[in-house]
């Protein structure tokens, strides 16, 4: 298994002999707006993808959208992924997938097995009380391999450090997790994506899974740093579990 951190929640995963696609937001940097009543009102995203919309589309054999907020699924995807493709995701986004025009949209229920690779939909919590509630529902995703001959992988989508993340942990047992992190915030309440205390925890409770943190210094209100979340591992005596990739960097895994 390999992952490729293209930029912000977009992953290049191969899995089982295939390339998934993850949140693909292919967007040129300044693009779109700034989130609204957040820090840092520049426009959105904030760099370059890594590479070429044909390399980030090369080989992808499927989609995973874990929800569709305009950072993980922009109009610059949806103008350009191939529509035939199958395309998973969670219950919420089926019609709104539809309407954008995918022609094999799979709704990840609970489960579903696809070319010798199982899906389990897992939940999580957008952030906390009101703000939580109107981010609206999110999923994350755990992948394993029919013949076990690939690292069981959990991707925990947009979500804080939570019950829900917890469960998924110790009902899957990953060998290595990818938390959407950044501390995503607005001028009011708490963070709706993971904080380096979220992360550290994490990387506590998922005992010896190697930690993949995606999901930073590309949208205008992720305040957590790369340099400031790597002095925090790095405190917490982590670094050897932990790895805070460069966009376009890519990590291999083995069973």
């Amino acid at each position: 298994m390999h992952i490729q951190l293209v930029r912000h929640a977009t992953l290049r995963v191969g899995y089982n002999g295939h390339i998934l696609l993850v949140d693909p937001m292919l967007s040129q940097a300044g693009e779109m707006p700034a989130t609204v009543n957040t820090p840092n009102q520049r426009p959105n995203p904030g760099v370059e993808l890594p590479m070429s919309v044909e390399e980030v589309l090369d080989g992808v054999d499927a989609i995973l959208i874990t929800h569709t907020h305009m950072d993980h699924l922009d109009e610059a995807a949806v103008r350009q992924l191939p529509k035939h493709v199958p395309l998973f995701c969670q219950p919420p986004d089926r019609e709104k997938l539809k309407n954008h025009g995918f022609e094999q949209v799979i709704v990840v229920e609970d489960d579903y097995e696809w070319e010798g690779i199982h899906f389990d939909r897992t939940g999580g919590r957008h952030g906390t009380g009101e703000i939580g509630e109107k981010m609206g529902p999110v999923s994350g995703f755990v992948l394993k391999a029919r013949d076990g001959n690939e690292p069981t992988l959990y991707l925990t989508g947009d979500t804080i450090w939570c019950e829900e993340v917890e469960h998924a942990l110790k009902s899957h047992e990953p060998d290595v997790v990818v938390p959407f992190a950044g501390a995503a915030q607005f001028l009011v309440g708490d963070p709706i994506t993971m904080t380096k205390e979220d992360i550290v925890q994490l990387a506590q409770a998922a005992g010896n899974s190697h930690i993949f943190v995606a999901h930073m210094e590309v949208w205008n209100h992720c305040l957590l740093s790369r340099s400031e979340l790597v002095e925090y591992v790095r405190a917490n005596d982590l670094s050897d579990r932990i790895q805070i990739p460069q966009n376009g960097e890519k990590i291999e895994y083995q069973r």
